[in-house]
């Protein structure tokens, strides 16, 4: 084969190759709000918030609830919620509390009646489509916990 002829070839091959390219480009839909993946598509949260606990996963309406993730010392049991919708969660239960004396491994848990709010709906990072409750009160109607206030809030984690 030629010269002429090798440079002939590949510039009819780099010519169809470009038409092909062209023609599929042009055939391809252009992005846009309404023809968009539905995985891509910003999706708004549904439903009532959850209670995300220690091990992100998402609860409604538990029985029990650990406050002190990293070593257990405080928990809520025995837990009857009596309001659960889009903007709070007010349950009456059990708060345990470990009193750490003389040390924590050491220590004995006392039960405390306790009133629990939840509130501050927001879409969840992990989650954005589910809304989690962000804010977590305890409310000690009689004896608390040494150092406790009457009324402890909390921020409740992602």
């Amino acid at each position: 084969m030629g010269e002429q002829s090798v440079r002939t070839a590949v510039t009819l091959c780099a010519a169809g190759l470009l038409v092909v390219g062209m023609g599929t480009a042009s055939a391809a839909p252009a992005a846009s709000p309404t023809n968009a993946h539905p995985a891509h598509a910003v999706q708004r949260p549904k439903g009532k918030p959850v209670l995300v606990d220690c091990f992100f996963k998402p609860r409604t309406r538990p029985d029990a609830f650990i406050l002190a993730c990293g070593d257990g010392n405080s928990r809520l049991s025995s837990l009857h919620w009596s309001q659960w919708n889009g903007r709070s969660a007010v349950a009456r239960g059990l708060n345990f509390v470990n009193d750490c004396k003389p040390y924590c491994a050491a220590g004995r848990f006392h039960s405390y009646p306790v009133i629990v709010r939840l509130d501050r709906p927001e879409p969840w990072k992990k989650r954005p489509h589910t809304q989690r409750f962000t804010r977590l009160s305890l409310v000690f109607p009689a004896a608390r916990p040494d150092g406790y206030q009457r009324v402890e809030t909390y921020p409740l984690w992602n």
